[in-house]
């Protein structure tokens, strides 16, 4: 994984990680690459993301919709009433609209369909990329993780609800947890006219884990499927690109990238995307 969540608060900011929550002047924000930032229409606050690269910032959009919406992650907002797709950063981070408000469209928030959850083939190809470490630890590039690749949202992994060292079923309820984000950012972002089976929607699914949903969303795959290209042809022009951790080209994510190219254009009559309800 490239990205970790570390929380910082003050009392005039909150500062995290990648795609982790942050404040500017008591305006919700999401930390994110400045060039998804302002492809979502959102806009970059330097100094409120501290333990990232420099090219993530504190990426915040103050209204969404017609209706009086403000962007902030869905389990802050008061009235429940969330809208995808108006807002930059992870599938999680949504319009939430006032109470008694409807959406952009004049009508009341639209019920959505679960997205589907990755076969067992995606979780094996995932244990094997990730490997199981029971205690924390720094990654390649210096970030605090444990299990099958859960980056740590406080330093020493606190959030995590199990002792170390952990077990490897412990690491697989938490794996299957940490999905959920890639999963619904994978499933919320790609147009519910493009067919994928199982394999193809696992292979999206384990990229997005690795990449974060922000990079994810913003990605040249996403507009290229979206845009009606042939499935097989898009992830094996682009899954591969995908190879570069802190700047550096990595071994890992080079075979990593091949697995999920290998998955992706493995046939199946299962299809996972668009979810069914």
């Amino acid at each position: 994984m490239l990205s970790a969540y570390i929380l910082l608060f003050c009392a005039a900011v909150a500062n995290a990680a990648l795609n982790g929550p942050c404040t500017v002047s008591g305006t919700p924000g999401v930390c994110i690459k400045t060039s998804s930032c302002s492809s979502s229409g959102g806009t970059s606050h330097t100094g409120f993301c501290p333990n990232d690269p420099a090219d993530i910032k504190c990426c915040t959009k103050p209204s969404c919709g017609t209706n009086g919406g403000k962007c902030q992650f869905a389990n802050t907002c008061a009235s429940g009433k969330t809208v995808t797709g108006l807002c930059p950063g992870p599938a999680e981070f949504k319009c939430c609209l006032p109470v008694g408000a409807t959406t952009p469209s004049g009508s009341s928030p639209p019920k959505s369909c679960s997205p589907s959850k990755i076969n067992s083939a995606t979780i094996t190809n995932l244990k094997n990329f990730e490997g199981f470490v029971g205690k924390p630890y720094l990654d390649p590039v210096g970030l605090e993780t444990v299990g099958y690749g859960h980056l740590c949202r406080r330093p020493g992994c606190t959030e995590v609800p199990f002792s170390f060292p952990m077990t490897e079923a412990q690491a697989t309820t938490l794996l299957q947890s940490d999905l959920s984000a890639a999963e619904s950012c994978i499933s919320n972002d790609i147009n519910d006219t493009v067919k994928l089976n199982d394999n193809q929607y696992g292979a999206l699914v384990s990229w997005a884990f690795n990449v974060g949903c922000g990079s994810s969303k913003s990605s040249a795959l996403i507009s290229r499927l979206n845009a009606g290209e042939d499935p097989n042809t898009v992830a094996s022009d682009e899954l591969p690109k995908w190879r570069k951790a802190g700047g550096q080209v990595l071994l890992g994510l080079v075979k990593r990238r091949q697995e999920e190219v290998n998955l992706f254009k493995t046939p199946s009559s299962t299809i996972a995307h668009p979810p069914t309800c």
